[in-house]
């Protein structure tokens, strides 16, 4: 048997990890400033993490949620309290897919609706409803029709106007305060202000999804704690685990549970939850926000110095660096010549979502690189001094 061929791979096996350094099997060390799609939170294999994870296996690895599991309650207290969300609720899956799929269904169970409004750019999984609100037909089988509709990002207007037109069908708005595959976009504080009040008005679901942007990534714990307004439900799941499988969906007070309701098998596991108080642990004890705030804003003011960049866009350690097109091999320049590794979003804008312990020295090897890598394009140089690009 092989493998169904889905993914473009780069020609890299890695063998090891530590930090924010991987090496590949010929002993080629690299500085990982993607950490596999934002997974990697507080490093790979950090030393707390890989022992509260060698403790529980030792102990119970998983059984179903039938049976209580003290685990479970000691992560909700901690993610209540790191996320100043006490008063919310805890539901826990595997996958951000999963997470979405989860918090759109919950969304309809309370007003009984079923439209949605989601977002151009937006990415919210590929789980039949997650992927419908997903901007991109490519993805989207004959089976995954649903009742969304897509408005412009950031457009207060069309937003205002879909109420004004239909607000009493509207079960839920999902929206990435920071947009990830759509190219590190900001919502601002009056659209996600904006989605607030309407959905208040109208008893419609406000969903965060926070699966890539939100659990510290910006500095603040949500991204959407910004605009200084609530959310009803926020979905979580990448940095959630550092590498290991886990998910949620933080839950306001309004919602009302029973049993059946929503279910998943592997769900909060013993192994886990161990794998998510790690992490949570880690980003308290390591003060590790602010290091994704102070390393963000840093990062940020040395990349808009660089010439050859058309703009630079994020907040904390989620950062787009958005480059003329003629620079799209810039990436895999890094990643092959210099042993880097960053995201792209669409071809010419390299994504940066490095772990949430970030250091100054690995910024400025960054840094270095990618300023040398951009003289190496004095015509693209040229152009952008002049307006051109």
């Amino acid at each position: 048997m092989k493998l169904f061929d889905v993914y473009p791979l780069n020609p890299i096996e890695i063998s090891k990890a530590s930090g924010l350094k991987v090496w590949d099997k010929q002993g080629t060390e690299y500085l990982d400033l993607y950490g596999g799609h934002a997974v990697i939170s507080i490093g790979h294999t950090h030393p707390h993490y890989v022992r509260k994870i060698s403790d529980q296996l030792k102990e119970v690895a998983f059984y179903s949620n039938s049976i209580e599991n003290p685990l479970q309650q000691r992560l909700a207290a901690l993610l209540g309290k790191q996320s100043d969300k006490e008063d919310y609720t805890l539901f826990l899956c595997s996958t951000g897919a999963e997470a979405n799929e989860n918090a759109l269904k919950l969304a309809s169970f309370y007003n009984k609706r079923s439209k949605v409004i989601a977002f151009s750019g937006a990415f919210h999984g590929r789980t039949s409803l997650a992927v419908a609100c997903t901007d991109n037909p490519k993805i989207i089988s004959a089976v995954n029709r649903h009742d969304v509709e897509f408005l412009p990002f950031n457009d207060l207007a069309a937003l205002e106007e879909a109420f004004l037109r239909e607000g009493d069908q509207i079960s839920s708005v999902i929206v990435e305060s920071i947009q990830g595959v759509g190219g590190i976009k900001i919502a601002s504080k009056a659209f996600l202000s904006r989605i607030r009040e309407l959905c208040t008005q109208h008893d419609a679901v406000f969903i965060a999804d926070e699966v890539q942007c939100g659990y510290g990534r910006t500095g603040d714990f949500y991204a959407q704690d910004w605009s200084g307004q609530r959310a009803d439900i926020y979905t979580m799941a990448k940095g959630m685990g550092n590498g290991f499988p886990v998910a949620g969906i933080s839950i306001a007070p309004k919602f009302e549970a029973w049993h059946g309701m929503l279910g998943t098998t592997f769900g909060g596991s013993h192994l886990a939850c161990a794998a998510a108080i790690a992490v949570l642990e880690v980003m308290d004890q390591e003060n590790l926000l602010k290091n994704a705030a102070d390393m963000g804003r840093y990062l940020l003011s040395e990349l808009k110095q660089i010439e050859g960049i058309v703009e630079v866009r994020g907040r904390g350690l989620m950062i787009g660096i958005e480059l003329p097109a003629e620079m799209k091999d810039v990436r895999n320049q890094l990643l092959f010549e210099d042993h880097i590794f960053t995201g792209v979003a669409s071809p010419n804008v390299i994504r940066l979502l490095p772990s949430l312990t970030f250091s100054a020295a690995e910024a400025d090897r960054f840094l270095e690189c990618l300023t040398n890598r951009l003289k190496a394009y004095p015509m693209a140089e040229t152009a952008i001094k002049n307006n051109v690009i």
